[in-house]
């Protein structure tokens, strides 16, 4: 009985002693896992960290880029300001309101009799949006703005626009005064008034430069404001009409200008051409007018390289 008892208690101590080691070996694997499960987690949050850390300094880097565009453009701007300041004459006597109006109107009399004459074709608005035509109508009234305070202004004309029309409605309800501009309005297409041999129409698609002004020709710029950029909408019109065009010399007198964009554009509002032909008027200095003429947000710039031997200089008017 005595061996029996023995032989049992052997035996449950062999048992008790193999669920130790069992015991044992499951929680050794237990604190393995968890090891790799820790090694796992701080892997994991390292590269959390690296992209955190990659996320934050992409961002830095095109804050830095766009701080250093805004900067760049507020530069250019005062520049161009100062250029415009630049070429005001100041030193003359203060005049009143009263005898600037007189002086204003005068000139613009003298322009419909003698001075140069610039028609903008309107009859392209049937392909524009309602908010272009609203743009078109506002840059109708700079034109209007910047042929009044020019030395020797435009004879102007708008032509093909019909009262009816949405652009005749927007000009009225944006412009104030519109129906008293110096500014021939007719529904007639300049095609129809002038002699074509007479017409120029000025296209940035053109192959020919534009070298001078003159008086005894009739310069036409496309009415167009197109957001969806369709090209060559008026270089099309003018050559199925054969009319003789021409472009801005922006080639022969201006680089890109590199922006963070790479945006360069020589499509330009019919008031900045306008603009850009009354400094030519004005100064025969290419350079000068289209520095002060065409924004610095068209990506060009004029380059010191660039005279005005490169093409024919101009006569005078």
């Amino acid at each position: 009985m005595n061996q029996m008892e023995g032989e049992t208690h052997h035996e449950s101590c062999y048992n008790e002693d193999e669920r130790m080691k069992a015991n044992d070996a499951t929680i050794t694997d237990l604190l393995d896992f968890l090891h790799i499960d820790v090694e796992l987690e701080s892997v994991c949050a390292d590269r959390q960290e690296t992209t955190c850390s990659k996320n934050v300094m992409r961002k830095q880097r095109k804050w830095e880029r766009r701080l250093e565009a805004k900067k760049s453009k507020r530069k250019e701007e005062k520049q161009r300001k100062k250029l415009n300041g630049q070429n005001k004459d100041t030193s003359g006597p203060q005049l009143s309101k009263r005898v600037i109006k007189a002086i204003t109107k005068e000139r613009l009399e003298e322009a419909r009799c003698a001075g140069p004459r610039l028609c903008v074709d309107l009859s392209m608005t049937d392909c524009m949006s309602h908010k272009e035509i609203s743009r078109l109508a506002g840059q109708i009234r700079r034109l209007y703005g910047s042929n009044k305070k020019a030395i020797r202004p435009f004879h102007l004309f708008l032509t093909e626009l019909k009262e009816d029309s949405l652009l005749y409605k927007e000009c009225i309800r944006m412009n104030d005064g519109f129906l008293n501009y110096s500014i021939d309005v007719t529904e007639e297409s300049w095609f129809n008034l002038f002699p074509s041999e007479d017409l120029i129409y000025l296209t940035p698609d053109a192959s020919e430069v534009l070298e001078r002004v003159e008086e005894d020709k009739i310069y036409i710029l496309g009415g167009l404001v197109d957001e969806s950029i369709q090209k060559k909408i008026s270089y099309t019109r003018a050559k199925e009409l054969g009319v003789h065009m021409v472009r801005l010399p922006i080639d022969e007198y201006m680089v890109k200008r590199s922006n963070p964009k790479n945006f360069h554009s020589k499509i330009l509002a019919i008031n900045q051409v306008l603009e850009i032909l009354l400094i030519f008027c004005d100064t025969k200095d290419w350079t000068k007018a289209l520095a002060t003429g065409i924004p610095p947000g068209k990506g060009y710039m004029v380059t010191s390289e660039a005279s005005p031997d490169r093409i024919n200089p101009p006569e005078e008017l």
